[in-house]
């Protein structure tokens, strides 16, 4: 990990562009609030655009907006009356009334434009972005997604003004559907369509451009050979890293209790699906029967997917799946959602991390593992065409299964089995990744970038 963090030298009046930045346990806010402290440490000066949906940041101008488009104010309005509220009776009643009224809306903007939610956010964004440029109060934009409409707003931002523009793109732009896709063809879907536009401009008009895998970028060079060439923009891969609250004072000595914990964090889907541990179980059971009254499968964060809830109400698993929701702040304790979360993962025995079924996976690592190395459990790996992802679980010690081989995923969840039973469950590595090494990368990169073109 890195030791000392590099001080820029100029350009330290940085606006920022996050669409979630400070919403309580979303990787795309944690993925930029984490290196906050570090770019402070090398004398950043920071103004943070945001939507509404997070707290507000009091240790730097941090402005939020509400977007221009009627979907993407329905799902602000969501979280900004969660943050006031809670969900309760008020935000049921408030979030309702809002969505019949904005359904009109946000059936002809679909129609008409047929772009995700929050594209509209790019306006108010840009606009404020102009005034503050204008004014000489920022010298570079550095947009960050989660939602693409951050690099929308600086694109728009670099064509009108001239400043620097660096970009970390979370996951793909554009995504493809088999190994022989590399992702040239027109989609159908007109977002689609549009992401594909806006990578080709990121990397033809950004200073600096990184994402999150080394398969991401691979594609995305394949895709923009200008890339990393004299007079256009330099990408690179960056592991993003975690800190959880506590860091290292926070990990408790693993203690075996009367039932296998085997936990999962994050979103599902049909795509990334619980059903996959739960046939395995069903093989399981089929030799050792007994580990019924034992093994407990919980999983936070989401609802469940169809595929698991069905395979539920098929098996009578309902006793043997526990699901327990989003955890968010604790009005009792004062926890945070995201200290919540870390106290439930060292609470398991083995931690649960679904990569997903499509061609993308090669593309993509949960950001979830970033927290799973900070917690010394065992990650049981269950992954796809990602062999970055597989040597990382490899070298930190870690249960591994292709999604692809179903025999594989029953064989690894029996050793999971007959380990716990003997009390020997894998031990892990201890080598989580930090957010310095990180922040250290891009303030590296920054400052080559004003050597080169001072």
């Amino acid at each position: 990990m890195a030791t000392e963090i590099p001080v820029l030298t100029a350009r330290k009046s940085w606006l920022i562009l996050s669409h979630g930045f400070n919403m309580d346990g979303r990787a795309s806010s944690l993925t930029i609030t984490d290196k906050i402290p570090y770019f402070l440490e090398a004398g950043v000066k920071p103004v943070v655009f945001s939507a509404i949906t997070g707290i507000k940041d009091q240790r730097f101008p941090h402005r939020q907006f509400l977007a221009w488009g009627p979907a993407a104010f329905r799902f602000d309005f969501r979280h900004w009356i969660a943050n006031q509220y809670g969900r309760g009776l008020i935000y049921k009643v408030l979030t309702r009334t809002v969505s019949i009224l904005l359904a009109p809306l946000i059936g002809l903007e679909k129609l008409i434009l047929g772009y995700s939610s929050q594209w509209s956010w790019a306006m108010p964004a840009f606009m404020h972005g102009l005034v503050l440029a204008r004014q000489g109060k920022i010298d570079l934009i550095y947009s960050t997604g989660g939602a693409w409409s951050a690099h929308l707003a600086g694109y728009w931002l670099k064509k009108v003004t001239g400043l620097p523009w660096i970009v970390e793109v979370h996951d793909p732009l554009v995504i493809r559907k088999s190994p022989e896709d590399q992702g040239f063809d027109k989609p159908s879907n007109r977002d689609a369509q549009f992401r594909q536009r806006l990578e080709k401009k990121i990397c033809q008009s950004s200073d600096l451009v990184w994402w999150f895998t080394e398969g991401a970028v691979h594609y995305a060079k394949v895709r923009n050979p200008n890339l990393n060439t004299l007079g256009n923009a330099h990408g690179f891969m960056l592991l993003p890293g975690a800190e959880p609250p506590g860091g290292l004072g926070a990990v408790k000595p693993h203690i075996y209790t009367e039932h296998l914990n085997l936990c999962h964090f994050g979103s599902l889907a049909n795509d990334r699906s619980l059903s996959t541990i739960l046939k395995a179980l069903s093989a399981l059971l089929k030799k050792h029967p007994e580990a019924r009254d034992f093994i407990r499968i919980h999983a936070y964060g989401a609802p469940l997917d169809p595929l698991t809830s069905a395979f539920i109400k098929d098996f009578g698993f309902e006793d043997v799946l526990l699901a327990h929701g989003r955890l968010e702040r604790d009005p009792v304790s004062g926890k945070s959602g995201r200290e919540r979360v870390i106290e439930r993962m060292q609470s398991a025995d083995v931690l649960i991390l679904l990569h997903g079924n499509d061609e993308w996976c090669a593309e993509y690592i949960p950001s979830k593992l970033y927290d799973y190395l900070w917690t010394g459990r065992p990650i049981w790996g269950i992954t796809h065409r990602n062999p970055q992802l597989d040597q990382m679980l490899l070298d930190r010690g870690a249960y591994l299964s292709p999604q692809s081989k179903p025999q594989d995923v029953e064989l690894a969840l029996e050793r999971i089995w007959i380990d716990w039973k003997e009390r020997k469950l894998i031990e892990p590595k201890w080598d989580p990744l930090g957010v310095d090494q990180s922040a250290y990368r891009i303030l590296s990169e920054m400052q080559e970038n004003i050597r080169k073109n001072p």
